[in-house]
């Protein structure tokens, strides 16, 4: 099986400006808490993408993002197994996205007081 492809915020935010999708797999109650504040964005929790495959595009590049990465992984592989191509994971999660001081909406200081990413480290882009 092809691996997935891995980006970081900065090409996130890159691929978004140039109209590809973040499909965020949190739970409404994170969304809440703390969200991307991007156009062309849906929040479709995990434990529902197979039953709402069919509103994401398969013409279109799709960023997954989650709080760090993992369950976006996961997603990611989900949608190359079901014929999606131009899909990628947000490397990190909405916790390096905040990090980086990219757009957001709601309890950021929160969301980066309990997050370990150092991104003044060498591993951030």
């Amino acid at each position: 099986m092809e691996k997935a492809k891995q980006i970081c915020p900065t090409t996130t935010m890159g691929k978004v400006s140039n109209g590809a999708l973040i499909v965020d797999v949190r739970k409404a109650d994170e969304v809440a808490n703390v969200t991307f504040d991007v156009p062309n964005y849906i929040n479709i929790p995990i434990n529902e993408l197979e039953d709402r495959l069919s509103e994401l595009p398969k013409d279109k590049e799709i960023v997954m993002v989650c709080l760090s990465g993992e369950r976006s992984l996961k997603t990611t592989y989900f949608l190359m197994n079901n014929g999606y191509q131009n899909v990628f994971n947000m490397d990190g999660g909405i916790i390096k996205w905040a990090s980086k001081k990219f757009p957001t909406k709601g309890d950021v200081k929160s969301l980066l007081s309990q997050s370990s990413c150092d991104c003044s480290s060498s591993n951030c882009c």
